[in-house]
């Protein structure tokens, strides 16, 4: 079975993290995704939809250090559905993506550097026998 999830999208507000008993971090955030589209009269109109994910363990952290409101980022995990009692009895359910892997896509610091998400790109090597090649010697 294929439970699988990929969303790229903005962040409402930071992750919010908290700790187990056993001191696993998890954090949960929002994540908008908009779709456009040109309605009945022709005018392009906006829909969006947002979409509760939770990280566990050093994911978590990464998300509650790296990630903040309005951050761009690409998530990837599975679909979970959870149940449980508020405090007038009623049965709740609520739907979230359990995250497995999170890449931030907004550049550091909001600038317009080469760096994203804290890590950044090695440099191309400076000779030519270093190099992969132009992408014209590629069969496809």
């Amino acid at each position: 079975m294929l439970n699988k999830v990929m969303l790229i999208g903005n962040l409402g507000k930071d992750p919010e993290i908290r700790y187990t008993q056993g001191g696993t971090a998890v954090a949960t955030f929002n994540v908008a995704t908009t779709e456009k589209f040109k309605g009945k009269d022709g005018q392009m109109q906006d829909q969006t939809e947002w979409h509760r994910v939770v990280a566990w363990a050093r994911l978590a952290e990464i998300c509650g250090e790296y990630l903040h409101k309005g951050s761009k980022v690409y998530v990837e995990g599975r679909l979970q559905t959870r149940k449980w009692t508020d405090q007038n009895g009623n049965e709740k359910y609520t739907t979230e993506i359990v995250a497995r892997e999170m890449k931030m896509l907004s550049p550091r610091g909001g600038s317009d550097q080469d760096s994203y998400g804290g890590y950044q790109e090695p440099p191309f090597p400076d000779s030519p026998q270093g190099m992969m090649g132009t992408g014209e010697d590629v069969p496809f």
